[in-house]
């Protein structure tokens, strides 16, 4: 029964104010559970498997230095491929580990020379970077967009590896079948070691008709020229049925050759009757365009990479590989008209050449 008092028009209207305030907090905690059981679902469908492979941030930061070790079903290579191709599906690739990763070393040296060269800045967008080892890939991920970790059970790709070393045979071989993955993925690539510099596009200098072309240590002056010495620190291939046949070819008959690593292979199979047999075209860069320390480029206006080959130790490739991105430089800094008529050249080799004995102390390492 109500009262007088509770019957009045201020004690109703009060009345009605508590329901409003009541059924608004209730209003307010239903929208509240329901925002946190959103949330919920949001993270375990975002640290599910399934969505970290389909989208995988390539420049993400660092992992921490206690987290698990890298799966590599975690990354999609196709995604990255595709990603970075150029619009004919070509994409540049290089490798790296450990050694070679490390600040102030191999690799951003690299990356500077696409940047101060003549117009290459913008293949940057099209490199991938293969790591070998878990500290590889970290410090890719730093540096760079495109990365993948191809990282092999059993072998540790981390330290430097000594030429001819059963690592070393190991690491190079592992890259030749990757190599004849990416073919059969559809993609033509350019493949580079992380030791060459890159100062000019070397896409127009390129052929057109072949379907494998690669470096020399030492050119004879005629591309076709079967004789000429090959170097596999670069080279662009393919993609087609010749070129898969071809390096399928190349990494078996590394059970013909034990002992021998890619390039000598390379050098003893380049004639044989099988290559005939499979229509592959191959040919052979000029090393006024590709150069190297086994026989650098003359000339500074026509120049496109420079390779530290014929050289023994990472601190000989460091050393002159700073001479000559400075040497670059100064060319670069140089009036149009003085660049044309420039007799500039390269200060190197110095400490990579192959007249200097090796220190006692300084184990050999890749010639390539």
């Amino acid at each position: 029964m109500l009262t007088e008092a509770s019957s009045s028009p201020s004690s109703f209207f009060a009345a009605a104010a508590a329901v409003v305030f009541l059924r608004h907090r209730y209003k307010t905690l239903v929208l509240f559970l329901l925002a946190v059981a959103s949330y919920s679902v949001l993270i375990r469908r975002t640290s599910s498997p399934d969505s970290l492979r389909s989208s995988f941030p390539y420049s993400r930061p660092p992992r921490p230095a206690d987290a698990p070790p890298l799966v590599l079903e975690e990354y999609d290579l196709g995604k990255i491929l595709k990603d970075a191709a150029m619009e004919d599906n070509t994409i540049i690739i290089t490798t790296l580990n450990e050694a070679w990763a490390v600040p102030n070393s191999i690799l951003d040296l690299f990356i500077e020379s696409f940047r101060i060269g003549n117009g290459t800045r913008w293949l940057l967008d099209h490199l991938v970077i293969i790591a070998l080892d878990r500290k590889a890939f970290l410090r890719c991920v730093a540096a760079h967009s495109y990365c993948f970790p191809l990282v092999t059970k059993g072998v540790d790709f981390s330290s430097e590896a000594y030429f001819m070393t059963a690592d070393y045979l190991r690491m190079m071989w592992r890259r030749i079948d990757f190599l004849r993955s990416v073919l059969e993925m559809g993609y033509n690539f350019i493949f580079t070691d992380a030791d060459v510099l890159w100062f000019r596009n070397p896409l127009p200098r390129l052929s057109k008709d072949a379907d494998f072309q690669i470096a020399c240590d030492h050119y004879s002056g005629r591309p076709g020229d079967i004789e000429n010495r090959p170097n596999g620190g670069f080279k662009y291939v393919k993609s087609n049925n010749r070129s898969i046949e071809f390096y399928k070819f190349w990494y078996s008959s590394r059970v013909r050759y034990p002992g021998n690593h890619d390039q000598d292979v390379l050098n003893l199979i380049k004639q044989d009757p099988y290559i005939a047999d499979i229509g592959l075209k191959m040919s052979f860069l000029d090393t006024e365009f590709f150069g190297g320390f086994c026989e650098p480029s003359k000339d500074l206006n026509m120049v496109c990479t420079m390779h530290a080959n014929c050289c023994f130790g990472l601190s000989s490739k460091l050393h002159d590989l700073k001479i000559m991105i400075e040497d670059w430089k100064a060319y670069m800094a140089l009036p149009p008209t003085l660049k044309r008529s420039s007799t500039s050249f390269w200060r190197v080799p110095q400490n990579c050449s192959i007249d200097v004995p090796l220190r006692s102390d300084s184990p050999k390492e890749s010639s390539r």
